[in-house]
């Protein structure tokens, strides 16, 4: 198990509906990390941006990226993680993908779609939850909208990484750093949030405020916000963990209830 857990998250421009330039663009950012990660993080459908042009750009699991993605996770030797758009059974995901350096991929898919970009009439729904288990760490995965729905984050599991990826527009950036710090507190884990920057293909502008809060809802960051390209890291504590929830067991207090 690993004490400590090395991250770089990745805030970064991305190319309207054009995937090979953005592995390329993200091919050459992941490469100016220097020191060895135990995990990168890409924004949410980082190969496209945030479309609902899904029929045009959608991949499947035997696709272009996702053996990008395996590529760049053995030889960078650590796991890499972000979303793209999946076509499966005739149906469109926007799904998160976790690589490791071993050729493993864990997914989950959206389960919160955008009404006000109708996602909901392009793509699927996901009903499962999913925990990444690596390096001894417990990580759950979420995606943009799913932020503002905390029963869907609940930490039942004793999880230790809430991980959101998104295209969180600059109109709303001040809802996404109230509830990222409000999903570490709550939830009294590490919360990992990371945004895109720039303009899409729709005129919409992001403007980052990638961040990481701690079990008490403190910035883990030097700069925080951020509000332009950056890679940004990070090393994570699992004692920090360990000893807040011992001093403090209020995961211990929850009601007992269960989703539908």
């Amino acid at each position: 198990m690993n004490q400590n857990f090395d991250i770089a998250l990745i805030q970064s421009h991305l190319a309207w509906e054009n995937p090979i330039q953005n592995r390329t663009h993200f091919t050459n950012k992941i490469n100016e990390i220097e020191h060895k990660v135990d995990l990168v993080v890409l924004p949410e459908m980082f190969s496209t941006g945030f479309t609902m042009n899904a029929k045009e750009v959608a991949e499947t699991m035997d696709g272009d990226t996702v053996q990008w993605l395996l590529e760049m996770s053995n030889k960078k030797d650590c796991a890499i993680a972000g979303s793209i758009i999946i076509k499966e059974n005739d149906q469109y995901f926007n799904r998160f993908l976790f690589t490791t350096p071993n050729g493993g991929v864990e997914y989950y898919d959206k389960h919160q779609l955008f009404t006000l970009a109708k996602e909901q009439e392009v793509f699927t729904a996901g009903q499962n939850e999913l925990i990444i288990s690596y390096k001894g760490w417990k990580i759950k995965p979420q995606i943009c909208y799913d932020l503002r729905f905390p029963v869907w984050a609940r930490n039942t599991n004793k999880y230790d990484v809430l991980l959101y990826v998104a295209s969180w527009p600059k109109p709303r950036v001040n809802a996404w750093d109230a509830l990222l710090k409000a999903r570490a507190i709550e939830n009294m884990c590490y919360c990992i949030g990371v945004n895109r920057i720039g303009l899409d293909g729709k005129g919409y502008e992001y403007n980052g405020h990638s961040a990481i809060y701690d079990v008490l809802g403190n910035s883990v960051l030097d700069e925080n916000p951020i509000e332009k390209e950056a890679i940004l890291y990070a090393v994570l504590d699992k004692s920090h963990i360990q000893t807040i929830r011992k001093k403090l067991p209020f995961l211990d207090d929850a009601d007992t209830f269960k989703l539908l």
